[in-house]
């Protein structure tokens, strides 16, 4: 048995918990041009959906509106393997590969809304709603959860015996949970306007 093999899940749990612990995901597709693009886009899971979203003047998102087919990579890096050997040594991961076609949301309001509170929780009720200029400006794209390929890499140096009975040392360097630094107010901000209570949350460490 390979080593990727035994990462491999089909834990649709864990699939979950990756798409909701990351909000950058990219994606691949083939251009009408017949050119490859890869491309990094802010992601929410809505259930058994994925959503995205851009400017409609984005060629790629085109593609994809049109039914191009696309697959989508998210990936966790969790820590570092130190192992005693520079070839042994690896990383801690959580990473899927999503296949399928992207369409153009019908509820398009309320997947915006849960794009944008995905990446800032309870943004949506402290700023005004979309314009319909802005709206129109706007692709908001979902593809189902479907084909789905994932792996997780959460073990421990798998050295040779003679490195084990060695000298140098061995283990592992979790990565810490994404934190956020003190918020930088805009230098336009006028004076009097209080940091708001979603911004406030995103500054409390988050626990593992």
């Amino acid at each position: 048995m390979t080593r990727a093999t035994k990462k491999a899940s089909t834990d649709r749990g864990e699939l979950d918990r990756l798409l909701d612990g990351e909000f950058l995901a990219h994606v691949g597709l083939v251009r009408p041009d017949g050119w490859p693009v890869v491309m990094p886009t802010a992601l929410a899971r809505d259930g058994d959906r994925l959503l995205i979203h851009g400017s409609t003047g984005a060629p790629w998102l085109r593609a994809l509106a049109a039914g191009a087919p696309a697959c989508v990579e998210v990936t966790a890096v969790d820590g570092l393997v130190v192992a005693r050997s520079a070839f042994e040594s690896s990383i801690r991961y959580r990473s899927a590969v999503l296949f399928g076609s992207f369409s153009p949301a019908p509820d398009k309001e309320r997947a915006l809304d849960l794009v944008t509170d995905r990446l800032i929780p309870g943004r949506v009720a402290e700023v005004r709603r979309s314009t319909a200029k802005e709206l129109a400006a706007t692709l908001i794209l979902a593809m189902p959860i479907g084909e789905w390929s994932l792996k997780i890499s959460a073990g421990w140096p798998e050295d040779e015996e003679a490195d084990v009975a060695g000298d140098a040392w061995a283990g592992v360097v979790p990565l810490r949970p994404r934190e956020y630094d003190a918020q930088q107010p805009a230098p336009d901000l006028r004076p009097g306007i209080a940091t708001p209570p979603s911004v406030t949350r995103l500054l409390t460490p988050r626990r593992s």
